[in-house]
């Protein structure tokens, strides 16, 4: 039994290798650590969440369109969906191979289970020093992703992202919540987020007792790993994420979402309604029983807050008379 659970599926075509296969029963084995020494800097891994039947066409057009890029070393798409038909599965895996345009391997990892805690499980298929972890719902041009990784290659400690969010303690209730501030920001969301391969062996296999009780806080609310992620690289380096700016990122999932896209084969009500965003006020305060709950735990806030974007271009900020109508003056020079 265990070998057939280890058997995986290969489809070799021209535009790279397409795999489907299980996850290993041991990830935390002392050789599961990554080695820095052995890892590339220069490219990245990509782990693409996986849940909703409905979202397929819209992966493949994300996990096509990073293994295009020439930064990318391996594409995995991590579907967390146990009850989806192995049929269905075995079609993803056909069509992603099909959509394939780049020579990074792409492959299809069906979780034991829908924990979200999965999606920060150290694999030893990681042959780089960075990873990013994204949403199967949010299409990133590929100028901004490279800027990204940029930020992050001189950032190797920090969490990096285009989404972020804020801890903060109300006055009144004297409580953590999970909130949005216009100035500051101490959370980077797994809608988007780089972050240094060996803390996916920190978050899941290390810190004993008190990490194995905030992961079960994470399946017990269905909800958090990436604020728990935050708490684990912020208590770890004492600093905060970086928020990098981004030329065009289109977020399928936004409850504020109300048109049609059928160039992919969905509609984007389709998309967002089955996003944890779209419940937006439950969503928000369970993720600030979160906050409460890692802080009790660890017995200390080690959030730090983080303040600005880095952006990839500094043009001149002067504005001047043209045509009747003020604009930035060297956009005419």
């Amino acid at each position: 039994m265990t070998l057939l659970l280890s058997l995986c599926l290969y489809v070799l075509l021209p535009f790279g290798v397409f795999s489907l296969r299980n996850v290993p029963p041991d990830v935390c084995e002392a050789a599961s650590e990554l080695n820095p020494q052995t890892l590339r800097p220069d490219q990245i891994t990509v782990l693409i969440n996986g849940y909703s039947e409905s979202r397929i066409p819209l992966l493949r057009m994300i996990a096509a369109s990073y293994s295009a890029s020439p930064l990318v070393s391996s594409v995995l798409v991590l579907w967390g969906n146990p009850s989806t038909p192995p049929q269905t599965l075995s079609d993803l895996a056909h069509n992603l191979s099909q959509s394939s345009f780049g020579t990074a391997t792409i492959s299809l990892i069906r979780q034991h289970s829908n924990s979200l805690n999965n999606r920060f499980l150290p694999r030893s298929s990681i042959e780089t020093q960075a990873v990013l972890i994204c949403d199967d719902d949010v299409e990133v041009d590929p100028k901004s992703f490279e800027f990204a990784f940029q930020i992050w290659r001189s950032n190797t400690d920090r969490l990096i992202g285009f989404f972020v969010r804020s801890h903060d303690l109300d006055l009144l209730s004297k409580k953590w919540i999970y909130t949005v501030h216009p100035n500051k920001y101490s959370i980077v969301l797994t809608k988007f987020m780089i972050l240094k391969s060996q803390y996916l062996f920190e978050y899941s296999c290390k810190g004993g007792s008190i990490m194995s009780e905030m992961r079960r806080t994470v399946d017990r609310m269905q909800n958090c790993e990436d604020i728990l992620m935050n708490f684990v690289v912020a208590d770890k380096e004492n600093i905060g994420p970086i928020l990098v700016g981004a030329t065009r990122v289109r977020d399928w999932g936004d409850a504020r979402n109300d048109a049609d896209d059928r160039r992919i084969g969905l509609k984007g009500g389709g998309v967002k309604a089955v996003g944890l965003s779209s419940r937006r006020s439950e969503h928000r305060k369970r993720r600030g029983d979160c906050i409460r709950e890692f802080h009790k735990v660890l017995g200390r806030m080690p959030l730090r807050y983080s303040y600005g974007k880095v952006v990839n271009s500094v043009g001149e900020q002067g504005l001047c008379m043209k045509g009747g109508k003020l604009v930035l003056c060297d956009k005419f020079e």
